[in-house]
């Protein structure tokens, strides 16, 4: 299913997404002073080629024994500057192209992936494409450690 899913998503429309993804990438690696901005470019690209089965998740919850207050405040640098630069631009499209997949029936379901990486797209810095389960087994361990 999540296959099927997929090639939807890439025929309504997930190619001009992805590709929207690809040029920032290689704006932010044009741009010297973006390089950090790269990697989280590169991951979300990824989500949305294919959305179905992967899942975004934050460095925090997949790696929580890396937790660095000074990385997580550079982070949240980044985040901002690519908000106002970048973020707002790609969040747009995502919800314009979402809107436009939930006009039929049976884009509905791709049209809810682009709103989830609309919201992704704002603020991507420190995240990661990890399969569903995956996602699942590091939020269970951190539960799992915290109780």
């Amino acid at each position: 299913m999540r296959t099927v899913l997929n090639i939807l998503n890439f025929v309504l429309g997930g190619v001009f997404t992805t590709l929207s993804w690809l040029f920032a990438t290689l704006v932010s690696i044009v741009l010297i002073f973006t390089l950090p901005l790269t990697r989280s470019c590169w991951e979300i690209a990824k989500l949305s080629l294919i959305p179905f089965g992967n899942e975004a998740v934050h460095v925090d919850v997949l790696y929580p024994e890396r937790k660095n207050a000074v990385m997580n405040a550079g982070g949240t640098f980044l985040n901002v500057f690519w908000l106002i630069f970048f973020g707002w631009w790609l969040c747009l499209m995502h919800i314009s192209a979402g809107i436009v997949q939930c006009l039929t029936v049976i884009g509905i379901p791709v049209g809810i992936a682009n709103f989830k990486i609309a919201a992704i797209a704002l603020w991507p810095v420190g995240r990661r494409v990890v399969s569903v389960e995956e996602a699942q087994a590091a939020r269970d361990a951190n539960a799992r450690r915290r109780f």
